[in-house]
């Protein structure tokens, strides 16, 4: 087997340049982040266009938790066209869609009778938690955090509070959305240090916001991600959610627990929200539910099915060639332990982060669970101050290197390789990491 990554030319290559060229030219601005132009995929590996090689560790944006094709998701895909294509999932019955909706009940916290709405993205399987919550419970207020990421359309664009630019020029948005500090210890806006502040920033619901401008009995929903992804790749004390589940439960508000990027084994647990202890009311899930099939799914509480029909629908939901892939994602997953295999990958990745630390003085935080961490750079570690043009420019040094990076929050590198990837190549691309972290530390001095 040939060395992987391997790069031949220089990057961009030419045929790399002339699909660049024509994408600028005629897509629309959105987040690109590197100019790779990928021709095909296995595994962790990627190959561009002009034949280099790179090994992958944003697994197409925690999509990809399976890996790039995997034979068994490739199969499910073509046997489920060859069938049939699309029949209106909310409209018409076919057994594969029931068959998901099955599944993902059974393999969700909560043992209480649930339902399934699909869609086709993250951010349409918040919006249909935001409207289950509002026609169930009849109100119409929302809580979400601050550093949160939960979509860019309309209504879960309100929840998102992780980047100005994300938000400008939208105002105004879905009102009655509330934003309190997440659980960010390395950066606590209370200037306080855990465990000794006593989890104040889940506390400081009740006993300030409830108890001085929002009626608490207006609250329809409190949005929570169990890891804050684009915000940071921040994980909170599991005391924080759990308080805020039971103020939730005290107040009849629904605990919706957005799990897109968390979410279908990355963490070493099927659901982030497992490693806390708490059972939500509602689940989002994307991502790598279809293996880079577009789906979204809200798994809910039957309690808060909506009453009557027409409330909500969709066209695409349910999609038969995305529910094949995604019951093929999640045999995978049972099939080939990646549950168990994520955990383990996750413990060795995170011991190799933690050696880098203790090494470059760029680096301020570590932080994770399972095969979703990240790196937080600074430009010292006392005032903390985020390494942002510096982190750019490691991401950028260990593409040229065969390395596929991306950043989150302000200054931080997520390494979130496919559950398949290997020990060795974790070890290759903590290697690329290292190289690039050293050559940006020079360029400082």
């Amino acid at each position: 087997m040939s060395k992987i990554p391997a790069i031949k030319t220089e990057l961009p290559g030419p045929k790399a340049k002339v699909i660049i060229e024509d994408d600028e030219k005629y897509l629309a601005t959105s987040t690109k982040a590197l100019p790779l132009v990928i021709e095909t995929g296995y595994g962790s590996t990627v190959i561009d266009v002009d034949g280099n090689k790179f090994l992958d560790f944003t697994s197409g944006v925690a999509v990809l938790n399976v890996g790039h094709c995997h034979p068994a998701i490739v199969k499910a895909i073509k046997g489920q066209v060859e069938q049939f294509i699309h029949f209106a999932g909310t409209d018409f019955y076919y057994e594969v869609q029931s068959k998901l909706a099955k599944k993902l009940v059974q393999v969700t916290p909560g043992v209480f009778d649930k339902k399934v709405f699909f869609s086709n993205s993250g951010t349409e399987s918040i919006e249909a938690a935001m409207k289950i919550a509002k026609w169930s419970t009849r109100k119409g207020q929302f809580v979400a955090f601050i550093g949160a990421f939960h979509g860019r359309t309309l209504g879960s664009l309100s929840l998102t509070a992780s980047k100005p630019v994300q938000r400008a020029r939208y105002f105004p948005g879905v009102p009655g959305i509330l934003h309190i500090p997440y659980a960010y210890c390395y950066r606590c806006p209370y200037r306080l240090e855990y465990p000794s502040c006593d989890i104040w920033c889940a506390k400081i619901l009740e006993e300030v916001y409830f108890e001085s401008f929002i009626p608490s009995n207006e609250v329809a929903a409190i949005f929570m991600e169990p890891i804050q992804g684009e915000g940071g790749y921040i994980v909170p004390p599991s005391e924080f959610v759990q308080i805020i589940s039971r103020i939730a439960k005290k107040y009849g508000i629904l605990f919706i627990d957005d799990e897109v990027q968390a979410g279908i084994a990355r963490t070493g647990k099927m659901w982030g929200i497992e490693h806390h202890g708490v059972v939500p009311d509602i689940i989002c899930s994307s991502k790598a539910l279809g293996s880079g099939i577009p789906i979204g799914a809200t798994i809910y509480d039957k309690r808060f099915d909506f009453g009557e029909k027409g409330a909500h629908s969709n066209t695409f939901g349910g999609n038969p060639v995305a529910c094949a892939a995604a019951l093929a994602t999640l045999e995978v997953i049972a099939s080939e332990n990646l549950i168990e295999k994520a955990r383990l990958s996750g413990e060795h990745l995170r011991k190799r982060l933690e050696e880098l630390k203790e090494k470059y003085e760029i680096i301020g935080d570590v932080r994770g669970i399972g095969l979703m961490q990240a790196t937080e750079f600074v430009r010292d570690k006392v005032i903390k101050e985020p390494a942002t043009a510096e982190r750019d420019k490691i991401i950028e040094i260990a593409f040229k290197n065969g390395l596929i990076l991306l950043g989150c929050g302000k200054s931080s590198i997520r390494y979130i390789p496919p559950l398949t990837t290997t020990i060795e190549e974790i070890d290759t691309g903590i290697e690329i990491l290292a190289r690039s972290i050293a050559t940006v530390e020079k360029m400082k001095k």
